[in-house]
């Protein structure tokens, strides 16, 4: 027990200093073009800019699909020269890095425009920071690890979920260990974003389903972080009530281009919020989870995070009765205790919805103690988290998701 009073006292300590340093290197924020169309006006806007060539980073499905060739075609009309890297895969490595910022150097590329999910986005961050910094991807792992800018970066997230196009931080897997690398800086944040329901009306309803509940999970951390102030909990609230009326929606009717545009913006606006208040133990068992076992990070997220709300209650319960009542679930007048219950129950009611089984069926009790110590590594001293774990209360809860209880 004294142990885990010295790692919070610890962690308590080095929040303060991330905390001083948020404030003083507040994250940038992206030009937005939003709806059906976006992606061409984001194309006209980085012509503008005067670049001679892009490296477009994405990945063999989308371009196999034929997403990127009009967005080659427009820059290409509009005098800009295209390369293409569409060696991205899930879970993204190093070697994967690497070989995309290689590319950039040998095509002489002098800006980066990244399309696709939270995995491409976050190779294009972190090649675009390397290739101006003059380090590799493993060098930029860490907090501001930079001292330049980044190369003109752009983005066109094809899923509604990381956020990852205006959000601080990249991730990057080891490829022997599978241990997640955080690339955490400001300078990552891309210039101009496309948020465009045409392109995003494309994904599966599965997909759609997973990278939803990613953005749900971003958005209910950033509103239960002890980091959280007035304009992260602005977008917090924002981002759950419109994923709460639509994520349904764009489940059962992928061609509605309504709820698409309103799932992309609740995914921007939890991005928004993370940036400010941060995430939380969700995140850190979920990164461990999608490395030992390869489950998308939306899915992990989406296992995790009722167990963790229902652990971390009653601290939470005023946060949760809030955005209970925000989101019209319950009436202004509903007490604390029955509107908080009724935003758990709206939880899993969604998950159930949309078809998310909260277990993961191949996890083994032997990776337990592996899991439980990365996921504090993470969280400790780097996530204001309401509620601090013991080992025992996060043993509890890989139990339950493994179905071994």
């Amino acid at each position: 027990m004294t142990s885990f009073f010295v790692t919070k006292a610890k962690a308590k300590a080095q929040l303060v200093g991330i905390k001083a340093a948020m404030t003083l290197i507040p994250a940038p924020r992206p030009t937005v073009f939003s709806g059906e169309g976006a992606a061409l006006k984001l194309c006209q806007a980085i012509a503008g800019f005067g670049h001679q060539k892009v490296l477009i980073v994405s990945d063999k499905i989308l371009n196999n699909l034929g997403v990127l060739r009009p967005l080659e075609a427009k820059l290409q009309e509009l005098g800009v020269k295209v390369a293409i890297f569409d060696g991205v895969l899930p879970d993204p490595t190093f070697s994967i890095t690497e070989a995309c910022l290689q590319y950039y150097k040998t095509e002489n590329c002098d800006s980066v425009l990244a399309v696709g999910g939270g995995s491409s986005i976050d190779v294009a961050k972190v090649i675009a920071l390397g290739a101006t910094n003059n380090k590799t991807p493993q060098q930029l792992v860490g907090i501001l690890k930079s001292r330049k800018p980044s190369a003109p970066l752009y983005a066109i997230p094809t899923t509604a979920g990381t956020g990852s196009e205006v959000t601080v931080g990249a991730v990057i897997s080891d490829d022997k260990t599978h241990q997640k690398g955080l690339v955490l800086d400001p300078k990552v944040v891309p210039r101009m974003v496309a948020l465009d329901s045409g392109i995003m009306s494309g994904m599966p309803p599965k997909v759609t389903a997973e990278t939803g509940m990613d953005a749900l999970t971003h958005a209910v951390e950033a509103f239960i972080s002890d980091f959280a102030g007035s304009e992260s909990d602005i977008y917090a609230r924002s981002a759950i009530r419109l994923i709460v009326e639509n994520l349904r929606v764009t489940y059962k009717e992928p061609k509605n281009l309504a709820a698409r545009e309103s799932m992309a913006l609740a995914s921007h606006y939890a991005g928004l919020a993370l940036n400010q208040a941060g995430l939380g133990y969700v995140h850190a068992i979920a990164h461990q989870l999608g490395g030992h076992y390869g489950l998308p990070h939306g899915l992990s997220n989406a296992i995790v995070m009722p167990h963790i709300l229902e652990f971390s209650r009653p601290e939470i319960n005023p946060r949760l009765a809030e955005l209970a009542r925000f989101s019209k679930l319950v009436t202004n007048e509903t007490s604390e205790a029955v509107a908080a219950q009724a935003f758990m129950n709206e939880v899993k009611s969604l998950m159930s919805d949309i078809n998310i089984k909260a277990v993961v069926p191949k996890m083994n009790a032997l990776d337990f103690d592996d899991i439980m110590q990365a996921a504090f590594k993470e969280a400790h001293g780097t996530y204001a988290v309401p509620k601090y774990m013991t080992e025992d209360d996060c043993k509890r809860i890989l139990y339950v998701i493994s179905q071994q209880v």
